[in-house]
């Protein structure tokens, strides 16, 4: 059946607004974090700080080579990452490359809109508990929806991370601090505080605030990871629990994950489904491959 042109332009204006709520920050993200409700902010190592906050590199010391894919069915979503973090020298860092396609469909409307993302983060250790980190992305947005451009340039990430004891961490960021305007690369601000109770034990709980055109809405969340090794130690299982609350959207997570962690390896998967206000499913996998690196059990 032919759609009218009046229920054309509306159907447009639609996928126009779901467009508008993008977020790259959240395609940015892993299974670990995913997993516990987004909050790694205090404890963001390796790939994990890309995306939540670059200080957390020097929390341990690692050479890790990380690729990943996530898939949300609710806009047939494909998210494909890979990062190499080194923080075993004096200036950590990383670099990455990301990708989200998603494939949309309003009233028999088929869309396409993608977004390619590669850059540096870079850490520097101030003194023996705090850290400053930065992020530099060059993005590139595509879409074929009407009334969408496409939109290519830089933007800008900060963080700092303290070590308040061996066990107890803080972190906060700016996201998009600065840069080339864009309705995915929207600036915000986030802090979160991951503690260590015992060594198998993590708890960790985050906010991040938007901080764009008066747009103050809040997500935040929390969750735990328990880590089981064997007798040598060289094996570990970590299974994680999360919620997450999104006041913009008024939608509610429950998350949960599992990974098989080795001394050259680790595969990690989460899953998360909308509880309350949607609908939403998405499944996270990540696959990593360690060099050169130092255990640190409050994080692993």
């Amino acid at each position: 059946m032919r759609l009218p042109t009046g229920s054309l332009l509306i159907a447009m204006s639609l996928l126009g607004s779901a467009h508008a709520d993008g977020d790259a920050l959240v395609d940015s993200l892993g299974p670990r974090e995913i997993a516990v409700g987004e909050a790694m902010r205090g404890g963001a190592t390796g790939s994990t700080a890309i995306g939540l906050n670059p200080a957390g590199l020097p929390l341990n010391t690692e050479l890790v080579f990380e690729g990943g894919y996530g898939y949300r069915a609710s806009d047939q979503a494909s998210i494909v990452n890979v990062s190499a973090c080194d923080s075993t020298n004096v200036l950590p860092g990383c670099f990455y490359y990301e990708y989200a396609g998603s494939n949309p469909d309003l009233m028999g409307v088929g869309s396409h809109r993608s977004t390619q993302l590669g850059g540096t983060t870079l850490a520097y250790p101030i003194s023996q508990g705090l850290s400053f980190g930065n992020s530099t992305k060059y993005f590139r947005s595509t879409s074929n929806v009407m009334g969408e451009s496409d939109v290519s340039g830089l933007a800008f990430d900060f963080g700092l991370d303290y070590r308040l004891a061996n066990a107890v961490s803080i972190g906060a960021a700016i996201y998009n601090a600065f840069g080339t305007d864009s309705p995915e690369f929207k600036r915000a601000a986030g802090g979160g505080i991951l503690a260590r109770p015992v060594q198998m034990l993590a708890l960790s709980f985050d906010a991040r605030w938007r901080l764009q055109d008066g747009d103050r809405s809040i997500r935040y969340g929390g969750g735990a990871e328990l880590f089981f090794r064997n007798d040598t130690g060289q094996i570990g299982i970590p299974l994680r629990a999360g919620v997450l609350h999104d006041n913009s959207l008024g939608i509610t997570y429950v998350s949960g994950g599992v990974g098989l962690s080795g001394i050259k390896y680790s595969v990690d998967a989460a899953l998360r489904r909308a509880v309350d206000g949607s609908s939403e499913t998405m499944f996270v996998a990540s696959l990593r491959f360690y060099g050169p690196r130092v255990a640190s059990p409050a994080n692993d």
